[in-house]
């Protein structure tokens, strides 16, 4: 499999710039009309595929919507995902894993080996990103994605992310520095474009220096949680061609399933048109 990086870079440029969460909640399911159950989980995760086919390059299940319904549910993840791959759309799988040693390397089997294995996964690295060599390695191997929580706009994570070291750096700086670094070594090592290891940066947060990460930028906050295109400029229009997935769920899937697929094109068409 060519690298996850590689496969977004290509994916934007042919697509457009636009990620979709696959976010499945009681409440979606009940506004979509499906029941909340394994069976309206499932309807609604085709559906999503349906509409979002040739009109994203990306899509993001959030995996507590299918946890949440227990084996059934992860059952349906996993034809999610085999359903999405088949239609052309690359998968992150929202899980936002991360431990250490054997745990970690475990994982690594489920989400990049194993039945489960999405183009890429969410990983928090608040356990240190050392810690998450066993990822970072079969990521590497499989040609799949590690995107890392970073840089967050929710305020609950302000005082963690914003702290500093005693060297004056605050965390999210340097865990963006950190993943740099490694990205590019790997990119010097094997002659890749854009590094397997990812972050995570709210649309809204600005002052860090993302356009040297080196790969992937996952950018959340799009409509619901209130971010324009013009924040997706302002913070990210410096950065790679095609490194960029801005990122929306809920205020895209509540225009219902029937509106869906217009819907995405039309922003997907206004991120590219501003991001161009």
């Amino acid at each position: 499999m060519r690298p996850f990086g590689d496969r977004v870079i290509e994916a934007v440029g042919r697509i457009g710039p636009l990620c979709v969460g696959v976010d499945p909640s009681a409440a979606l399911l009940d506004a979509w009309g499906l029941p909340d159950d394994a069976t309206g989980l499932s309807a609604f995760s085709s559906r999503c595929i349906e509409a979002l086919a040739g009109e994203v390059a990306v899509v993001k299940p959030q995996v507590a919507f299918f946890e949440r319904h227990g084996a059934a549910g992860m059952a349906v993840l996993e034809r999610l995902v085999s359903e999405a791959a088949s239609v052309g759309l690359l998968v992150i799988a929202d899980a936002k894993r991360g431990d250490i040693g054997s745990t970690t390397a475990a994982y690594a089997d489920a989400w990049f080996r194993g039945p489960f294995a999405a183009d890429a996964i969410t990983a928090t690295p608040y356990v240190g990103l050392g810690a998450l060599e066993p990822m970072t390695v079969a990521a590497q191997e499989t040609g799949r994605g590690l995107v890392v929580v970073v840089a967050t706009s929710n305020p609950e994570g302000r005082g963690i992310q914003e702290s500093t070291g005693a060297d004056g750096v605050t965390v999210e700086a340097a865990l963006l520095a950190e993943i740099a670094a490694r990205n590019a070594a790997e990119r010097a090592a094997t002659g890749v474009v854009c590094g397997s290891i990812g972050a995570v940066v709210g649309a809204t947060r600005r002052g860090l220096r993302v356009e040297t990460v080196g790969g992937v930028l996952l950018v959340p906050g799009l409509g619901a949680q209130g971010a324009t295109v013009g924040d997706i400029v302002e913070g990210f229009g410096a950065c790679p061609a095609g490194s960029v997935l801005p990122s929306t769920s809920r205020g895209l899937l509540s225009v219902g399933p029937s509106g869906l697929r217009g819907a995405a094109a039309r922003l997907r068409d206004d991120l590219a048109a501003a991001l161009a």
